[in-house]
């Protein structure tokens, strides 16, 4: 669904593709549980619609929303995260390809590019995220590298990417670049207006924004990929895989994005506030924030993002052991894989969301635990934590 917006994210993020419903007036659209649509005649629609699987009104309504507050072209909802990458993934790549990614993946993107695609010949190289050189010498000298794969901030280790030179020099080299804005959201930075071809992200996250729909969306630019639309190719994927979003996980989604602006601001200051925190405690030895001004990437941050995050990543003494101590220790951070909820969670990444990377040069290191923080009064949460760094 096309998208496109003028006026300010909050107006855009309430009104675009959510208008009221044209026969009752409803103040918001009705969810169409519906899987298929009656048609006026044969091949004679009402509305394009004939069957939920290629257009329901519901998806394509949040569609519409998403791809405004990206300024994209068009969004196209999934199932879930994993599924929109891979259907943007299936669009671009061919056996024979390569895939560059910037280390410090999400172990799902992982898992998917090095267990799954490469099944099917397509090879994946890592490079570090904190410089160009390894990306210049990866996209020279292999012509078949297709596609830049991009986290930014980075799962886990927050690591923030200059979005801008990194897509001039993937387009120099003729491949398209793709980022996961699952961390940041639109309301945070939009890569494509920073020369990206496409978005990717887990809905489940800070969009809808409750911990209770799973659900993942591509946008993309108006960029042409061998000879024809990207929307139009992401478009047919979608049809044609069938991993679409239900009409209630759209609605679930949408609803979290019109609060997306005000919840990310709590988000963010709840997360520098225990980012704070943390770097005076004595019983922690790193803290990874874009927002601390010790951060290997705190200026790009700076200069790219409207905002840090609600991320907080932080290093104890005493290794693997002590990590996962902290992790199970706390009462109000929920153990959990996830983010991006209104609830805090706290994680300990390298068992839990990128196990699949265990033994390999990607995997993040065993003595970080991860937090999402919440929009829970903050008072609360340093006391939480404090209580289970006390234990160690």
């Amino acid at each position: 669904m096309s998208g496109g917006a003028e006026q300010g994210f909050a107006t855009t993020a309430i009104h675009a593709g959510q208008q009221p419903d044209p026969l009752t007036g409803a103040v918001v659209p009705p969810i169409y549980q519906t899987s298929t649509f009656t048609q006026l005649g044969v091949e004679t629609l009402k509305n394009g619609y004939e069957y939920s699987r290629g257009g329901n009104p519901t998806r394509n309504g949040f569609e519409t929303q998403l791809a405004a507050l990206e300024g994209g072209s068009d969004a196209f909802a999934f199932a879930s995260g994993i599924a929109a990458e891979d259907a943007l993934l299936r669009c671009v790549l061919k056996p024979g390809h390569t895939v560059v990614a910037a280390a410090e993946s999400y172990g799902g993107t992982h898992r998917l590019l090095t267990h799954i695609y490469a099944r099917w010949g397509v090879r994946t190289v890592f490079v570090d995220p904190h410089d160009t050189t390894e990306l210049e010498q990866a996209l020279s000298t292999d012509r078949s590298a297709k596609l830049l794969w991009l986290e930014t901030p980075t799962n886990p280790l927050l690591t923030v990417v200059d979005i801008a030179e990194w897509s001039a020099i993937a387009k120099a080299h003729g491949a398209l670049t793709v980022v996961d804005n699952t961390f940041a959201s639109p309301a945070l930075q939009t890569p494509l207006s920073l020369g990206v071809d496409a978005v990717v992200h887990s809905t489940t996250k800070y969009i809808g924004g409750h911990s209770d729909v799973l659900g993942g969306a591509v946008v993309v630019a108006d960029t042409e990929w061998e000879g024809r639309p990207l929307a139009e190719a992401v478009g047919f994927q979608q049809f044609a895989g069938g991993a679409v979003a239900g009409p209630q996980d759209s609605f679930l989604a949408a609803r979290g994005l019109k609060t997306l602006g005000v919840r990310i601001r709590q988000h963010c200051a709840n997360a520098a506030v225990v980012a704070d925190w943390l770097t005076e405690h004595s019983a922690v030895q790193d803290v990874y924030y874009p927002g601390l001004e010790s951060h290997s990437t705190h200026q790009i941050a700076a200069k790219q993002m409207s905002g840090f995050g609600g991320l907080v990543t932080f290093r104890v003494p005493g290794g693997e052991a002590a990590a996962r101590k902290v992790a199970e220790s706390t009462e109000l951070f929920g153990l959990s894989v996830s983010l991006g909820g209104v609830e805090s969670l706290i994680s300990h990444p390298a068992t839990m969301t990128h196990g699949s990377t265990q033994g390999t040069p990607q995997a993040p290191p065993r003595d970080i635990v991860r937090l999402s923080v919440g929009i829970e009064d903050s008072e609360d949460l340093l006391k939480d934590l404090d209580r289970a760094l006390s234990a160690l």
